[in-house]
């Protein structure tokens, strides 16, 4: 059984106002990273991206970043 990111950093809720933990999964141009490269479940996968399109909304995260 692999051990995913959420596992190892007690990762229990994603939260949109969580600016810190949400930019681990992002690349450097502001893209949600795949599963396969950050090892998460498609349960916390959709949560992610929940939390990333709300926190892009309210502006706190770049839609694009160079």
């Amino acid at each position: 059984m692999q051990n995913s990111k959420t596992r190892l950093e007690n990762i229990d809720f994603v939260d949109y106002k969580d600016v810190d933990t949400l930019k681990k999964f992002l690349t450097p141009h502001a893209r949600i990273q795949s599963r396969r490269r950050t090892g998460v479940s498609s349960k916390f996968q959709r949560e992610l991206a929940t939390a990333v399109k709300r926190a892009r909304f309210l502006g706190l995260l770049p839609y694009v970043s160079r």
